[in-house]
């Protein structure tokens, strides 16, 4: 089959039976089959066409669009970059031993700690944003960014983990907008 078929065009094919295209994409049509539900067939594929519809101009439908913005966001919205812990610490582990002799030692390996650290790292400039674009007066932002900034100051003892110092906590972060 040659001819490119647009969306609504009806046809046949011999194992899935009569089914209408509902989208075209990069790879084929997505077709719906009376029998045998929803199939995405390669454009060659072996199809008697019932009835031929002009293909739009713009063959990337919103549908896709969307469902690439989606796929595309779920995966980066709560991604961290990867960062390197320091190869001195690598294979480590954190050791926690309690003052008391009747409490149990607890370890961690410091891979999963350290990747714990970098998500509050990669959060902070997040609640950043958020305090700037709220609703809050001036003042409000004023004061809860400070407490951010010493969040920050804090986490720099921290610092040694990391492997590349531009990935680093810095005490003194951003100002609020006025």
């Amino acid at each position: 089959m040659n001819t490119l078929l647009g969306i609504g065009s009806r046809i046949r094919h011999d194992e899935f039976g009569d089914g209408v295209v509902i989208n075209l994409k990069g790879s084929g049509y997505t077709i719906t089959f009376i029998e045998t539900g929803v199939k995405i067939l390669k454009f060659d594929a072996p199809l008697t066409i019932l009835e031929a519809l002009e293909p739009d101009s713009d063959l990337v439908s919103l549908f896709d669009v969307e469902q690439s913005l989606t796929r595309i966001l779920q995966r980066w919205v709560d991604q961290t970059e990867l960062v390197p812990l320091g190869d001195k610490w690598k294979g480590g582990k954190l050791i926690l031993k309690p003052g008391r002799a009747d409490l149990a030692t607890k370890e961690m390996p410091i891979d999963a700690f350290f990747h714990k650290l970098v998500m509050v790292r990669d959060r902070l400039p997040v609640l950043e944003q958020r305090v700037n674009a709220s609703l809050l007066d001036n003042e409000e932002k004023v004061n809860i960014q400070q407490y951010i900034t010493r969040i920050y100051g804090s986490l720099t003892s921290f610092n040694l983990l990391f492997k590349n110092q531009q990935q680093q906590f810095v005490g003194d972060k951003t100002t609020v907008d006025a």
